[in-house]
């Protein structure tokens, strides 16, 4: 899908539209990216943060926790929402990792095809191959997206950064933007029990005002499910997300051990959906 996904890009460093080239991406400036052989073009400037980036480790676990269904609800749910977007254009998944909720909604809209972008590699390497409409994007989400404008038709954004400005820029003036969120009862269980990191009461606030001065809120729905984990999965929940860069390895374990197994845990976010002003 690279040859059509291309369409939707641009260069990261003169923002001219890039155009397929043999095993690279290039635009008339000449500045050209390969394809990795997993699939994936990693579109980095070269001075952004890696330190963010997901490790595999962290990639890994949240393969194997979106593979078990899960979080099947969130996916169930943008899916629905996305149906009968009629905007021309492509579907962006900001901070996609493994392209898993990206990939359904692709399924659901057979018309279209979408870009995962992330800044994690090992990420890039699973998204790759999760969906034969699906390209691949290393980039830095907090800063220039290296995407076209108005080339939009949705725009995901689950658990991840937030660009307001960015995310306007892209986004069709026909289109929306998903962004799902954890409520504070999201892995409440996990979070008392093994010192995981806490969701900002304020998120809410926060959000609205952030995407306020770019975006008008058209729909919210609120989502909550109740999980039975086994310890695989109770472990892929704790290390797939921010909390496992700041745990205790060894005494995580052990705490994990004292909840026994299945463990019944909370699962809570809202899907909030956008428009352009």
């Amino acid at each position: 899908m690279i040859d059509a996904a291309a369409g939707l890009l641009r260069c990261p460093h003169c923002l001219d539209p890039l155009l397929r080239h043999e095993g690279s991406v290039r635009c008339d400036r000449g500045h050209s990216f390969d394809i990795a052989r997993q699939g994936y073009v990693n579109l980095l400037r070269g001075d952004e943060h890696l330190g963010t980036a997901d490790t595999t480790a962290m990639v890994d676990a949240r393969q194997r926790f979106l593979a078990a269904g899960h979080f099947r609800p969130i996916t169930d749910a943008l899916v629905a929402r996305t149906a009968d977007v009629e905007s021309p254009g492509g579907v962006i998944d900001i901070g996609a990792g493994t392209g898993h909720h990206l990939a359904g909604v692709l399924d659901g809209a057979p018309h279209r095809i979408g870009l995962a972008l992330d800044i994690s590699t090992a990420a890039l390497r699973r998204a790759a191959r999760s969906h034969p409409r699906l390209t691949a994007i290393g980039c830095d989400v907090w800063g220039p997206l290296p995407i076209r404008s108005d080339v939009a038709a949705v725009v995901l954004d689950v658990f991840s950064p937030r660009n307001p400005p960015e995310l306007l820029r892209i986004t069709h003036r026909d289109g929306i933007l998903c962004v799902v969120t954890p409520s504070n009862r999201h892995l409440h269980e996990l979070v008392d029990a093994l010192g995981m990191v806490t969701v900002d009461p304020d998120k809410e606030r926060r959000l609205d005002e952030s995407l306020g001065g770019h975006f008008v809120q058209i729909d919210r729905t609120d989502l909550e499910w109740d999980m039975n984990l086994d310890r695989v999965d109770t472990e892929a929940a704790v290390t797939m997300g921010p909390s496992a860069r700041h745990l205790d390895s060894t005494a995580t374990a052990m705490r994990l051990d004292a909840l026994g197994s299945p463990a019944s845990v909370t699962a809570s976010v809202t899907l909030t959906t956008w428009r352009r002003r």
